[in-house]
């Protein structure tokens, strides 16, 4: 049996899938950092700084999208790629487990989000607060 879904959970599957969308595409430039390991230190620069850009605007983006910690291992994820002076292999490693992380979370909230129980009683609570 289908259980139809509520109009919020459509919503907050919608929402959550477009930071499904964002953690791919970080992972895709992560992987591009990774063989990009021997480049031009101009090019890894590149690489990093729209890594930490994207991962700066996501955390932005799920801070006001009740997503647990997935804002603050953004944030996090955003200053290792910024950060001058570490090792790019350190990098690569904590970015590549950073994001298996954030997928991970979202995973688990698109899971939650498809199995959340429908929102009628709570309307009717607000309505008639007696009962």
């Amino acid at each position: 049996m289908v259980q139809k879904q509520s109009a919020n959970q459509i919503r907050r599957i919608e929402e959550l899938q477009v930071y499904v969308r964002t953690v791919d595409h970080v992972k895709k430039m992560v992987s591009e950092l990774e063989s990009n390991r021997a480049a031009n230190p101009k090019i890894i620069n590149n690489i990093c700084g729209s890594i930490a850009r994207e991962l700066s605007h996501m955390r932005q983006r799920a801070l006001t999208a009740n997503l647990g910690t997935l804002p603050d291992v953004a944030g996090q994820l955003a200053i290792v790629a910024g950060r001058a002076g570490t090792g790019i292999n350190m990098k690569v490693r904590t970015l590549a487990e950073g994001v298996n992380s954030m997928t991970i979370q979202l995973d688990q909230a698109l899971k939650m989000a498809h199995e959340a129980p429908p929102d009628k009683d709570k309307d009717k609570d607000k309505e008639n607060p007696q009962s």
